[in-house]
């Protein structure tokens, strides 16, 4: 800085600096300011400036410092208390609490001078006349930070006994403390009311209740109430991540993640804090958190994943193992040091509790993203003392394979291993080689093929023709559908011959059919096939397999064979009957006990229940599939089916159940390594669910990350837009106007390209708006001038009466001043009435006309609002004459629509009512007043709103009246 500040100039510059992210830059301009305030010789800016000096080390990681800016301030009171205002009195009494908090933090400074330090406070704060509330509770954090519990208890009930008063914390931070405290005593329920107040927002303050919300997470888990966990965990992360000083409240966090089965995104939160790993200025809160990076690396390596590399330290690469021994041993030289001064091992017990505690729940889905760490191939297992007998896999391979279950494959593929090497009969293994090749897809033709060779080896040569029509289906798929159907049709000669002669059985003959049908439909999806040869092939096996459906292989046959038979239907255009074949599909696998084979069919169900506005069977079908799934599916097909029943859910309004699907859905998605995909859509669904919900902070965190997964050519630009367009809509609840601009902005920068140009002009619209929350004036108005624009281009009226009503306002209160917002009004209120002129549509000229009232009520009000404390009674008469007029105008609008408009349009009456008054006209106010109180006599109107302007009426005839006696 090139020349002294002025006082005015310097109290700006530290408001300013006050409003900065926490951390060293906010603190060196601190010191920044503090040698410009020495320059100006006034005391009390000096004072000023220590002061903010010691609140900005105070909130940040270097604590440490904030004890040489205090000490000064004592010094100059002890010397000049004349030199401090009323405020900077309070505030030095007030950091006495910091400062002895911030003492106990700090392992090199002597247990005594700290309880000397709190018989300094005791006696600063009765001369000055405080309770003793704020010093009981510091004398409660001491007695507790050493573990002396019955101290600490007294001091408690202290605390709470004495009167609350000026010196004490606030109600957030009071509840905080207290609630911990119960926690620490196994208290969770009781802790969790007196945190109420400050998760519902009663009580809030700078740092709550973010710190509420971290240290309410372990209590909810050992309640049994993981969804609330979650959602606080959501929320809370994303109010402690802005805070450098909140350094434990993100340990609570990262704990979270390692006692929930969150290990993943637990290592993400280690790496978006670097700086937590070494920053010494508070060594307390770097205990607490090295002791959940020991905990976190702990599990790693119990989960098998020691060698996965870390986050941790900069200057190295760490592995989860090695970081685990070093965390460790950081947190215990850190708790030693403490115990050491206190006298006490209860730091290093808590420290080492914190540090060996068990998961709470095996696993909690979060919702957000997370890239898994990547599993470090494990040592081959030590061989059992017990091998199972060849034979008696076999055994269990054919049992499961009889019963059709899908663990039959695993249970081949034992028999393989366990048969490398050995030698077996023809018999065993053509059934081996056939499970085989049913595990190799494309690359199974030749293992069907030799599977069938060993069949008729082994005297079975309708299984063998049965394997060489599953080998032709295989060859449909990979491009040769002609000469799959051409081989599928001659072994369908073979098999039916064959079973005629007595040469093979119903289940063969079956297989074979059933190759035909597949490779037939095949072709009808791929190049448009002969749908009548595919009916005629499904009918064929339907009525083979259907007489011997108590044959569980043979009631399979049937069921697919039905299910065929809806999918032709579907493909011929018959919807309902397409639906009602599957229908029956579905029940005969399950009455058959193979309700994993209706899984599919049901899936189906439910998307052609939803094209025919079925919404209760297509919930009933999606939750049919989910459950006939559990326990046979992939994790991508429980994603799948997860997200199926979201969305009907979600279509008929149940938003908090769909949202649970949508969060299974994200989590199946990830643990099927197809996060980037389908676990995007899953969170983008998430998110949205949430914020349907007014969950404004969780849809923030989960929309945040879908976001970089989301991509045009796996989701659509369409995705990509409303991800963002929701997560503006969440920004603006939670008060951030600039970031909900920039959602918005990128929104409408993608959809600009679009043909139908609606979605562009509305987000354009949005971003001006929260531009202009953001007091970023100039450019919301560039924001409302692009979307007027568009809305002009569309022809949409009201969105360009809007707009340009928007642009008034900011013209009128910026350097533009009013005439400008006076002729924005007046164009708008121009193309409002010339657009209602022109529509010979009785409705849309009925919502343009209540437009054009609302335009004159705001010009009105535009006008009546630029009149200033200063100005001249001749001015300020001018200005409300004007605004009335409007006003006037704008209540003949609303009248014209009759009872349709009475809310707008008495709120416009009571309006000219008041400036009537103020005026000095009270019978033109008192006339304005009746003739509402008339309107709400004769109408059928809403209550609440007809309550309110009754009592408005009651109030302006009772001002009216008191002027007219004057």
């Amino acid at each position: 800085m090139s020349q002294v500040m002025d006082f005015d100039a310097l109290r700006q510059a530290m408001a300013d600096n006050h409003e900065q992210p926490e951390g060293p830059a906010r603190n060196a301009r601190a010191e920044q300011l503090l040698v410009e305030a020495e320059k100006l010789g006034i005391p009390l800016a000096v004072i000023e400036a220590l002061g903010h000096q010691l609140k900005v080390y105070n909130y940040s990681s270097e604590k440490d410092k904030m004890f040489v800016p205090f000490a000064r301030l004592l010094r100059m009171w002890d010397e000049r208390p004349e030199d401090f205002d009323e405020y900077e009195s309070h505030s030095l009494h007030w950091v006495f609490k910091w400062v002895s908090a911030g003492m106990l933090g700090q392992p090199h400074i002597p247990l005594a001078s700290i309880e000397k330090w709190l018989g300094e406070m005791e006696h600063r704060y009765r001369l000055a006349g405080y309770s003793e509330r704020a010093v009981r509770s510091a004398e409660f954090n001491i007695a507790a930070h050493v573990g002396d519990l019955e101290r600490a208890e007294r001091a408690y009930t202290a605390w709470l006994a004495a009167d609350r008063d000026a010196m004490a914390d606030c109600h957030a931070c009071e509840l905080h403390d207290q609630g911990w405290w119960q926690s620490r005593k196994g208290e969770d329920e009781r802790a969790l009311q007196s945190w109420r107040p400050v998760l519902e927002g009663e009580h809030v303050c700078a740092h709550e209740p973010h710190a509420v919300l971290a240290s309410s997470l372990l209590p909810l888990l050992r309640l049994g109430r993981p969804d609330e966990a979650r959602a606080h965990h959501l929320r809370g992360l994303r109010l402690v991540r802005a805070m450098e000083s909140m350094r434990s409240s993100y340990a609570d966090h990262v704990e979270f993640c390692a006692l929930t089965g969150n290990e993943a995104r637990g290592l993400e939160l280690l790496a978006e804090r670097p700086a937590y790993f070494t920053d010494s200025g508070e060594p307390r809160s770097k205990l607490n958190f090295l002791a959940v990076v020991a905990l976190l690396m702990d599990r790693l390596v119990e989960r098998g994943l020691g060698d996965q590399v870390v986050p941790g330290p900069a200057g190295r690469e760490w592995t989860a193992r090695e970081l685990a021994v070093h965390a460790r041993g950081e947190a215990l030289a850190l708790a030693a040091r403490f115990d050491a001064r206190n006298g006490t091992p209860y730091v290093g017990e808590r420290a080492r509790e914190r540090m060996d505690r068990r998961p709470l729940v095996d696993r909690l889905p979060l919702g957000v993203r997370a890239t898994r760490p990547a599993p470090v191939a494990p040592p081959p297992p030590a061989p059992r003392a017990e091998e199972r007998d060849l034979a008696d896999l076999l055994a269990e391979a054919r049992r499961l394979a009889d019963a059709l279950d899908p663990a039959a494959m695993n249970a081949w593929a034992a028999v393989a291993r366990a048969a490398q090497g050995r030698e077996l009969d023809p018999r065993d293994q053509a059934d081996l080689i056939d499970h085989e090749a049913m595990s190799r897809g494309p690359e199974g033709v030749g293992l069907f093929e030799r599977a069938a060779e060993l069949y008729l080896v082994a005297g079975d040569p309708g299984e063998a023709l049965a394997a060489r029509a599953r080998a032709a289906f295989v060859r449909s798929l990979t491009g040769r559908p002609d000469e799959a159907l051409e081989t599928v049709t001659a072994l369908r000669e073979e098999a039916l011959a064959l079973f005629e002669a007595g040469g093979t059985g119903v289940r063969q003959t079956a297989s074979v059919l059933v190759g035909r049908v597949r490779v037939l439909m095949n072709r009808l999806h791929e190049d448009g096939g002969d749908a009548g040869a595919a009916e005629e092939a499904a009918r064929e096996l339907l009525a083979f397999a259907g007489p011997h459906t108590a044959d569980r292989h043979l009631a399979y046959r049937a069921a697919e064979a039905k299910a065929m038979l809806g999918e032709l239907a579907l493909h011929a255009g018959d919807p309902q009957a397409g639906a009602e074949l599957l229908a029956r599909a579905a029940e005969e696998y399950v009455a058959a006990g193979l309700p994993w084979f209706a899984v599919e069919h049901e899936a189906r169900l439910a998307g052609i229940a939803r094209q025919l506005g079925d919404a209760e069977s297509a919930e009933r079908a999606a939750r049919a599939a989910l459950e006939h799934g559990q326990g046979h599916l992939e994790p991508v097909g429980q994603a799948q089916l997860h997200l199926q029943v979201a969305e009907v859910l979600a279509a008929s309004g149940r938003v908090p159940e769909a949202a649970g699907h949508a969060l299974e859905a994200a989590h199946w998605a990830d643990e099927a390594g197809e996060g980037p995909t389908l676990g995007a859509w899953a969170r983008h669904q998430l998110g949205g669910f949430l914020l349907r919900q007014g969950r404004f902070a969780e849809a923030a965190e989960v929309l945040e990350s879908a976001l970089p997964d989301l991509t045009v050519e796996t989701h659509g630009d369409g995705a990509i837009v409303q991800t963002q367009w929701w997560l503006g809509d969440c920004h603006t609840q939670l008060g951030e106007h600039r970031e909900a601009a920039e959602r918005r902005l990128r929104a409408a920068e993608i959809a600009r390209h679009w043909p139908d140009q609606r979605d562009h002009a509305m987000l354009a619209h949005l971003a001006a708006e929260a531009l202009g929350r953001a007091d970023l004036p100039a450019e919301a108005d560039r924001a409302y001038a692009r979307a007027g624009d568009l809305w002009r281009e569309l022809g949409n009226t009201p969105g360009l009466v809007r707009a340009l009503r928007a642009r008034a306002w900011l013209a009128a209160g910026g350097e533009a001043g009013l005439d400008a917002g006076r002729e924005l009004m007046a164009e708008a209120a121009r193309e409002c009435a010339a657009a209602a002129d022109a529509t010979a549509d009785d409705d849309a000229r009925a919502r343009l006309i209540i437009e054009l009232g609302h335009t004159h009520r705001q010009f009105g009000e535009l006008v009546a609002r630029s009149v200033d404390d200063g100005a001249d009674e001749e001015a300020t008469h001018a200005a409300f004459e004007e605004a009335l007029t409007h006003l006037t105008e704008a209540i003949a609008a609303f009248a014209s629509l009759g009872a349709d408009a009475l809310g707008p349009r008495t709120a416009a009456e009571l309006a000219a009512g008041w400036l009537e008054a103020d005026l000095g006209r009270p019978e033109e106010a008192s006339a304005r007043a009746r003739a509402v109180l008339a309107a709400y006599e004769e109408a059928d109107a809403d209550a609440e709103t007809a309550e309110a302007r009754r009592a408005e009426a009651e109030r302006l005839l009772e001002v009216a009246a008191t002027r007219r006696e004057g």
